[in-house]
């Protein structure tokens, strides 16, 4: 294990006989930002309480800066662990002002120095004007960054955060998310954060642990599980999907109504979905690889467009990805093709 950061290890739990986390093993190196990214109840929100000590740990071990703080029947409380938490809820002290907010978890230094630091963390988030004033008086984004600076005061090994932007209109989480970024990275905290929106995990993360079913399916850097999603959930969690199926041919050809592919992974004659992002569908003049098809709608989204095209031998229309330039009419006709890069092949799974 690195020195420093958390490790989660072997990690299984279960509410009333019912298997939330099962078998996971997890690591956070100090100044990594990992996320666990899954969908409601699959066991994320579990699995950092356990790291937290906010759940008894049932099965395996929990390990800080390389020191063993959980094991079954055996448990650090969640303060001496080292460990700092950001919820959603915020969880701001409504009778302490900012600056109280910042100070209440610092230890071991007197007045002077516990103000002193947490002043220079409200300083780099933005919010030194704001440190005697009172949590209800600040907006959804600086209650959270007021939060961020109170869980970092007391200079913690390992940050744990819970959908910390769920909470904050859209306009704001671009800003508090570069704060926040900012911030930890100065610090140097192995950081574990939950959220089940990839859009989110994809910004901020050095790697994603993709849960599902209270299992780690796939583990790597955004671009890894963007690029070589492991299954269908995996690549339909990462974006919206066109659906073709077919069959491996000989020489492993694969023949859609989009365009042809090839795999040397997966037997002849093995039945197959084909996965195909909107920017993966291409559109040239008719008779281009793929069959016909005809525009059915085509929209401007500004820098692009969205073209839905109707497609013989397809029982639903696609949709394709296009720079606004490239809009073609409602009515027209066009070939298609697929970039493999974009395009994912997996044996098809009995419905």
């Amino acid at each position: 294990m690195t020195e420093g950061g958390i490790r989660l290890e072997g990690i299984c739990h279960a509410y009333e006989g019912v298997s939330v986390v099962t078998d996971l093993t997890l690591e956070v190196a100090p100044g990594e930002l990992v996320c666990l990214l899954g969908p409601s109840g699959c066991g994320k929100t579990t699995t950092l309480r356990i790291a937290a000590g906010l759940e008894p740990l049932q099965i395996g071990r929990v390990i800080v800066g390389g020191a063993e703080v959980a094991r079954p029947g055996r448990e650090l409380p969640p303060e001496g662990r080292g460990i700092g938490m950001v919820f959603q809820d915020f969880a701001l002290f409504p009778h302490l002002n900012v600056l109280e907010n910042v100070c209440f978890g610092i230890e071991g230094r007197d007045k002077a120095a516990r103000r002193a630091l947490a002043l220079d963390l409200l300083r780099r988030l933005r919010l030194e004007d704001r440190a005697e004033t009172y949590p209800h008086t600040l907006s959804g984004g600086e209650q959270q960054r007021v939060a961020l600076a109170r869980a970092l005061a007391p200079k913690p090994a390992v940050m744990l955060m819970d959908e910390p932007f769920s909470g904050l209109d859209v306009r704001l989480r671009d800003a508090v998310r570069e704060d926040m970024l900012s911030l930890l990275g100065d610090e140097g905290a192995a950081t574990l954060m939950v959220t089940h929106d990839p859009d989110e995990a994809m910004r901020m993360a050095d790697r994603i642990a993709v849960m599902r079913g209270g299992r780690i399916i796939q583990e790597g850097t955004p671009d890894d599980l963007y690029r070589r999603p492991a299954d269908r959930f995996i690549a339909e969690f990462f974006s919206e999907l066109n659906v073709l199926h077919a069959d491996v041919e000989p020489g492993g050809q694969i023949f859609t109504p989009a365009g042809c592919l090839e795999t040397q992974e997966i037997a002849c004659g093995t039945p197959v979905e084909v996965l195909a992002r909107p920017e993966a569908v291409r559109l040239g003049e008719n008779g281009a690889n793929g069959h016909p098809a005809r525009v059915v709608q085509a929209r401007s989204l500004g820098p692009y467009g969205i073209v839905e095209l109707a497609v013989e031998g397809q029982q639903c229309q696609l949709r394709c990805r296009v720079p606004r330039r490239a809009l073609p009419a409602v009515g027209d006709t066009v070939g298609l093709a697929l970039d493999p890069e974009q395009t994912f092949v997996f044996p098809r799974e009995d419905d």
